[in-house]
Order: structure tokens, then C-alpha cells, then sequence
């Protein structure tokens, strides 16, 4: 049974609300920061799987919907890269994303070498790996696209993929708080009581609190789709150019990097002021319908065999990122109470997303203090400056591959 772009969107928007619906309703997506798009998307997938298991009945959805909301969701990304950024964040910023760009490799190579010793396709060990993990799940969907429509596709990519990057956002929720209790035990870090934490919180000029919102108005949501529209035009242009050679970027990665482009030429060159809130909103929307187009089109069903094996892969990346964090992020960012901040934050989108990070430091700073150098670098890092990097060391392991 297929479905038109109209009945796709109105379906999207269906699974979405049922997310929302679900995610309120029980504690444990709450908790692991499962997005609503993806709750939503795998209770449509199961039905899915019922539904073909005994009518033998598939449902196909329309593509086109899809991938335009991933490639708005990306453009959106590099229109919010502003390098002015990374240079205020100085030298911690710095440190931190070097340790990340090793993290990425570490994870590559671990899937890869895992996939190869368990018999499986070495791209089922980058989707349980960077792809997944540090991606999440737009990642996710846009790589397993591109691995499908190549010319060895890869079946069962999506499917994996959402299944890897759900694991890693429980597990990246569950393992950044323990191990920093360890590492402040260790430290002999003492809890502080909630007026110490406030006094804190108040006396200090930085605010861990979110910064004011820009106004949105229709001029800044206009320029804003304007320049979405311009990054999905020139993105996909270079993607037909960049078939002609044999060093390839996913049409995704192309759109993301002239949004970068974009953002930092006005920025910067010709001193234009860019609304980061309608970028967000408009990013967020396609998100949201990219996901449930993607989740309620899973086939569970051509993945049972490759289960077993995806799960090792993904165990060993949890117990990876577990000594990284506490034996490399915490050591290179200053073995100080920032450092154990920033670990338990590594393991948030090092495993899953930047919501699952600071997840992890709010957790960690409403018992033990506030540390506005983890709550400025953390969501910089994990918004949009990991993305770019693991594109780039995506693509170096899929040269070599």
C-alpha cells in the first residue's frame, strides 16, 4: 500500500502527537530523553511488523517528504555554526573538541573492527558506531539513505540504525551520571545543600540558565526559510557535481556545509545578524517529520538476523565510552570539577545527543554546584561543531573502506 505525499505528511504529524502523547504519559522516555518522533515512530513500526507478519501487507511511504526534512534539519545546523563561537569558547572549547574528533575515530574503529570479526558488512560497524551514536538520529537515517542507494546497498541500514541510536540514548543517560559520582567520590566532592548551589548559581556573572530568546518575527522566519531554501538548492547541486568523482559526500553532509558557509559569510564578512531562534524552529520541524517518516517506514523484520551481532558491537561501545570518559576526557580537560562535568557530558552525546548531555550535567550540578565552563562547551560542541567534524572523519573511514 503506498501513501502520497499529503497522506505521508498527515501520517508524520499523526506519529508525532501519538509520541508526544506517549512520552508525557510514561516515565521511562522522560527519563532517557527518547525523542517524541521516535517513541511515536517505532510503536508504528511494531504495528508495521504485526500487520505484514500476518496479512504479509508492506506500507511504503513517500520518499521525497523525507529526505527534503533531512535536508532542511542539516542546512539548519550549519546556519547555526558560527565560528565567532568556537573562538569565545577559547582554549577549553578547543581541547574538547579535539578529545571528541579522537573519541569518533576510537568508536569507528572499534565498530569496524568488531563488524569485521563478527562477519558483517564493515558499514553496519560505522551505523554502530559514530553514525549512530555521536549522530543520533537524523545521522542515522542520512547515512543508512546513502548506503542504501549505493552501489553494494546496504539492507537492514535503517532499521539498525534507529535501533543503535536509541540504545545509545538510553545508554548515554544512564552511564554519564554514575561515572561521575566515581570520579567526584574519588575527588572527594562533597554535595552541596540547594542554598549553596543557588548562592552559587546567582553570585556568578555567567548564568547556567538558558540565554534570552531572539524575538522571531516574519522578516527573521522568512529570511530564515530564504536561506534553508538556498542551502537544499546549492546542496544538492554539489551532490550531482560530486558523483563525478570518487571521494563522495552525502547530499545531507552538502547542505550542512553550505549553511556553514552561509551563516559565516553574513556573519562575519558582511556583518549580517542572523536569528538563531526561527533556525532552531524551522530545524526542529524537520526533525520531527524527517524522524516520523523515517521510524513508521522501518522494516523490522530484515534485521533479526543481524541483532545479536549489532548488540556486541554496541555493548563494547558503552564499555569504550565509559574508560574514555574517565580516563581521557576527565584527564585532558583539567582533572578539576569542570572535568568530571564535561565527562559525564561526553558520555551524553558521545552516546547520544546533546539533550542527553546536558541531561547528564544538570544532574551532576544540581547536588554538586554549578560549572559554567561544562555548560557552555557542551551544548556548543554537541549543537552543531560535532556534526561537522564526524562528517569529515566519517568520510576518511569510508575512503579507506
Amino acid at each position: 500500500m503506498e501513501f502520497g505525499i499529503y497522506e505521508t505528511l498527515m501520517l508524520a504529524c499523526l506519529v508525532l502527537l501519538l509520541g508526544r502523547y506517549l512520552v508525557h504519559k510514561i516515565n521511562f522516555f522522560t527519563k532517557y530523553n527518547i525523542p517524541e518522533p521516535v517513541v511515536g515512530g517505532f510503536v508504528v513500526a511494531i504495528i508495521s511488523w504485526i500487520i505484514f507478519g500476518v496479512y504479509g501487507l508492506e506500507f511504503e511511504y513517500h520518499k521525497q517528504l523525507q529526505n527534503s526534512m533531512m535536508y532542511i534539519f542539516f542546512a539548519s545546523i550549519g546556519l547555526n555554526a558560527d565560528f565567532a563561537q568556537l573562538i569565545k569558547g577559547g582554549k577549553p572549547l578547543i581541547i574538547f573538541l579535539l578529545v571528541a574528533a579522537l573519541y569518533i575515530i576510537m568508536q569507528n574503529g572499534l565498530g569496524v573492527a568488531l563488524a569485521n570479526l563478527l562477519g558483517l558488512d564493515s558499514r553496519f560497524g560505522l551505523m554502530a558506531g559514530s553514525i549512530t551514536l555521536t549522530g543520533g538520529h537524523g545521522t542515522a537515517i542520512g547515512w543508512a539513505k546513502d548506503f542504501l542507494a549505493s552501489g553494494k546497498p546496504l539492507v537492514g541500514a535503517e532499521e539498525i540504525g534507529m535501533a543503535c541510536a536509541t540504545f545509545g540514548l538510553i545508554f548515554g543517560g544512564t552511564i554519564g551520571g554514575p561515572l561521575a559520582y566515581r570520579l567526584l567520590k574519588k575527588n572527594n566532592q562533597e554535595t552541596l545543600s540547594p542554598e549553596e548551589i543557588k548562592h552559587r548559581d546567582d553570585t556568578h556573572e555567567i548564568s547556567t540558565k538558558a540565554f534570552p530568546k531572539e524575538k522571531v518575527t516574519y522578516r527573521s522566519v522568512m529570511l530564515t526559510v530564504t536561506l534553508l531554501a538556498i542551502c537544499l538548492v546549492l546542496g544538492r547541486a554539489l551532490s550531482d557535481w560530486n558523483e563525478q568523482f570518487d571521494f563522495k559526500l552525502p547530499t545531507f553532509v552538502w547542505c550542512l556545509f553550505i549553511g556553514v558557509i552561509i551563516r559565516n559569510t553574513l556573519s562575519h564578512l558582511f556583518k549580517m545578524e542572523i536569528n538563531n531562534e526561527p533556525v532552531d524552529i524551522l530545524g526542529n520541524v524537520g526533525l520531527s517529520i524527517f524522524l516520523a517518516c523515517a521510524l513508521m517506514s522501518l522494516k523490522l523484520w530484515l534485521i533479526i538476523d543481524l541483532a545479536l551481532p549489532v548488540l556486541i558491537i554496541l555493548i563494547a561501545q558503552v564499555i569504550m565510552m565509559i574508560l574514555f570518559a574517565y580516563y581521557i576526557t576527565y584527564r585532558a580537560m583539567g582533572k578539576d570539577y569542570d572535568a568530571v562535568v564535561l565527562s559525564a557530558g561526553h558520555c551524553g552525546f558521545g552516546m547520544g545527543a546533546t539533550a542527553t548531555a546536558v541531561a547528564n550535567i544538570q544532574a551532576v550540578t544540581n547536588r554538586f554546584g554549578p560549572s559554567y565552563k561544562a555548560f557552555l562547551i557542551i551544548p556548543m560542541v554537541g549543537a552543531f561543531f560535532i556534526d561537522i567534524l564526524n562528517a569529515l572523519i566519517l568520510n576518511i573511514f569510508l575512503t579507506f573502506m
